[in-house]
């Protein structure tokens, strides 16, 4: 029974009651599961809460599932039919492409071909394991290689290329550096900005098999099923091919003008231009073939693009304002945003089922998964709305951080505990990478998605520090309103972003997850225009609305987001890339946008720590008549020290009020957090100088604040600054005053007309 494993994702995440979701499934050890779709209620399993709970719901769903194990594509790259065998000259012909490859060596790679691995035939030119260039012949027999003598620099841009001719039987190698100020790891100054230009005698034959594609960052292997090997790392910029033979002078003619390729070469087959696609919506997956076959390359797993050229001069730090020089694509081994997966069965979600969060358990034995997906009312009615923070499910998706011990073991302040879920996002590369991981060579990971197996958005999921974050920790928000007999409904960040404004219009009060750490410029623009509009928001968490992110509209599944040079960050964006592919928008921190937290929510960003959490001390604003409705049945003077983050309400991740950054001067400060440690230090984007007693015994600074204020129309914002406030509602049956406070506000906020004390504003 332990070789039996199970792993699925449905899509999409978010669906109306009446619409359809469909489930992927892939199992090893077994051909047949046991589902059942069930509503989740509790998720921690930790002994001072209610433990696991969900709800059996009947659906055609239930009983045996037929399942099989499927294939995953890892890895990014492009490709293109080509049955007419356009790029399968039989003749003399040439190719090149600009390069900027970031790890020469080590394995076999395929900078672009026509070349089937499985049955040896056409052609492949790429960087062989000694980090040399290498060119590739195949007949379907025999295989012969030309190789260059040096090898190439890591992340250095350089003009490669090749000419064959079999008439002749003369091959040549190309290879030039092309650096500049700006565009390259090394200076143009240093000595080996050479070109090497071998020739070889290869009298092969390159066997054209219509069914073989050309390419680019890859090897086709055909087989059942067919798959792309020899993956690259590194950028491409212009490519290209050529039916002749091309000399040096020919290569340096295209090194001083790729562009003006396509006008002086009467010969040319294709020549693909990444810097060609920007417009108002950003740029999508297909480069654009400027040749005489129109032979459009399609991007696979999302190549990154919006990145600096080999002719990136700095001067301009967006392809906005200059798309010419954002030509680089950068492709990656380890990618993956799309599974690809055949659906194993689909739900038409009832038109009656209430909204919620759901899953489809599938169990063998002793081997359990859970398939999460959210219900939205077809129709809303209820007078609450619990936004969920798909965005930051999908940026922590699969992380691995947590095995990086020289970064978590001093952020958590103890040893990680892992567990066998940790293990395997680490040993499957077919479940992908999140936001805060690094792809195999080096480049931060910024694209990520709903369409795989996210083992960590699983409701009895718990992290490695011991407590549970995102998805599980928001349960004890539904856990809580459930008990409490709220009538409420769920919406996504997805549901959000889609939809705007009219998401949030309906209801009388949001309430926001632990942690909606990711928010797009609609759900930025959307959340404001609710509150002016007498809108009320509860936020129960921390670290919220901070960086920011893009979504395609025809593709809401996978997220991106550039981590910049501010903020606490696992990786940083290169100079120049600091703009999103998926909208013309600049990535980073709300904060540095001029848009902070505080402006909208009272609390911004000011510390974490993993150790212990603490509890609040009572402010002198909670005690004002006017506010005494928030308090009401609470007289302690010390608040949440108790919870199932960490044994208190305030902790792991706070924000604190500051009206330097923002917060209303009318917010009232409720209440401040104490009993921290000085593992609590101040964030790194407010750290200007290293010096000691960064800590929150040492920095006031450093703490979490309970704030609230009025907006215009009744409108009104309640703030918590803390990750662990939600998962401290569920403690001693849920009767407690963190409980008692949220339920203070919400029963306000859910009533028509003015708030307790308040008189309406305009």
């Amino acid at each position: 029974m332990e070789n039996v494993r199970i792993f699925g994702y449905c899509d999409p995440l978010s669906v109306r009651a009446g619409e359809r979701v469909d489930f992927m499934v892939s199992a090893e050890g077994t051909a047949r599961v046991e589902a059942q779709l069930v509503r989740l209620i509790h998720g921690d399993e930790h002994p001072d809460g209610p433990g696991y709970l969900d709800t059996p719901v009947a659906s055609p769903l239930d009983g045996a599932l037929a399942v099989a194990h499927q294939f995953t594509q890892v890895g990014s790259f492009a490709r293109v039919g080509d049955p007419a065998g356009r790029l399968a000259p039989s003749g003399a012909f040439s190719g090149f492409a600009f390069i900027w490859p970031t790890t020469p060596g080590g394995r076999s790679q395929t900078l672009f071909g026509r070349w089937d691995a499985a049955r040896v035939s056409g052609y492949r030119f790429g960087i062989d394991a000694q980090g040399r260039l290498e060119l590739v012949l195949g007949d379907g027999i025999s295989v012969a290689h030309l190789i260059g003598e040096v090898p190439l620099f890591a992340r250095c841009w350089y003009l490669v290329g090749f000419s064959h001719d079999p008439a002749s039987g003369e091959t040549r190698l190309y290879q030039e550096a092309v650096i500049n100020a700006s565009n390259s790891l090394h200076a143009p100054i240093l000595p080996y900005a050479y070109a090497e230009r071998q020739a070889g005698v290869l009298t092969q034959v390159i066997l054209h098999l219509p069914d073989t594609p050309f390419v680019l960052a890859g090897s086709h292997r055909s087989g059942t099923p067919a798959q792309v090997v020899d993956l690259y790392n590194g950028k491409i910029d212009r490519c290209g091919l050529v039916g002749r033979a091309l000399d040096a002078a020919a290569f340096d003619a295209i090194r001083r003008d790729a562009d003006g390729l396509p006008a002086r070469e009467s010969r040319l087959l294709a020549y693909w231009n990444p810097s060609i696609g920007y417009g108002p919506a950003g740029i999508g997956d297909t480069l654009v073939d400027q040749g005489p076959a129109a032979l459009d390359l399609e991007g696979f797993n999302r190549p990154v693009r919006a990145m600096t050229g080999y002719n990136w001069t700095g001067r301009d730090d967006s392809y906005r304002l200059a798309p010419e020089q954002y030509g680089g694509v950068h492709f990656h081994d380890d990618a993956l945003i799309d599974c690809r997966w055949t659906p194993a069965c689909s739900l038409e979600v009832p038109a009656d089922l209430p909204s919620g969060c759901y899953a489809l358990k599938l169990r063998h034995g002793g081997v359990e998964e859970h398939i999460p997906f959210f219900v939205r009312a077809a129709t809303p009615r209820a007078p609450i709305a619990v936004l969920m923070a798909t965005a930051s499910y999908l940026a922590y998706a699969n992380e691995q951080l947590s095995f990086s011990s020289p970064v978590v073991q001093p952020i958590f302040g103890r040893t990680p505990i892992l567990s066998e879920d940790d293990m395997i996002r680490v040993e499957r590369p077919e479940l992908g990478l999140s936001a805060y991981d690094c792809h195999s060579d080096g480049a931060g990971v910024c694209f990520s998605s709903w369409r795989r197996p996210i083992l960590n958005m699983r409701p009895r999921y718990r992290m490695a520090l011991g407590s549970t974050w995102q998805f599980p920790a928001d349960l004890s928000m539904i856990a809580w309103l459930t008990h409490k007999g709220y009538d409420y409904e769920v919406l996504t960040d997805h549901d959000l972003h889609r939809d705007g404004l009219a998401a949030l219009q309906p209801y009388k009060a949001v309430i926001t997850g632990s942690h909606p750490e990711y928010y797009s410029w609609r759900m930025m623009d959307a959340t404001e225009q609710y509150l002016g509009g007498g809108g009320r928001l509860i936020y129960t968490g921390a670290n919220g609305y901070y960086w920011a992110v893009g979504f395609r509209d025809e593709e809401p599944w996978c997220m991106e987001v550039r981590k910049l040079d501010s903020g606490s960050r696992a990786w940083q964006a290169q100079p120049g890339e600091h703009y999103l592919q998926s909208e013309p928008v600049r990535s980073g921190l709300w904060r540095n946008i001029g848009r902070t937290p505080q402006k909208m929510l009272g609390v911004g960003f000011a510390t974490e720590g993993f150790d212990a959490s603490g509890s609040y001390s009572r402010m002198p604003d909670a005690d004002k008549p006017e506010l005494g409705w928030i308090m009401a049945g609470v007289p302690e003077t010390l608040i949440g020290d108790f919870g199932l983050a960490l044994g208190g309400a305030a902790g792991l991740e706070l924000d604190r009020y500051d009206l330097h950054l923002g917060t209303p001067p009318g917010a009232y400060l409720l209440a401040t957090s104490q009993g921290l440690s000085d593992n609590y230090p101040r964030v790194s984007e407010e750290i200007y100088y290293m010096f000691p007693g960064q800590g929150a015994t040492q920095d006031y600074q450093c703490r979490a604040d309970i704030v609230f204020f009025d907006t215009a129309n009744d409108g009104a914002v309640f703030s918590t600054g803390s990750i662990a406030w939600t998962s401290a509602l569920p403690c001693r049956r849920f009767e407690n005053p963190v409980s008692t406070i949220t339920a203070n506000v919400l029963d306000a906020f859910i009533r028509t007309g003015p708030l307790p004390g308040r008189q309406s504003r305009p």
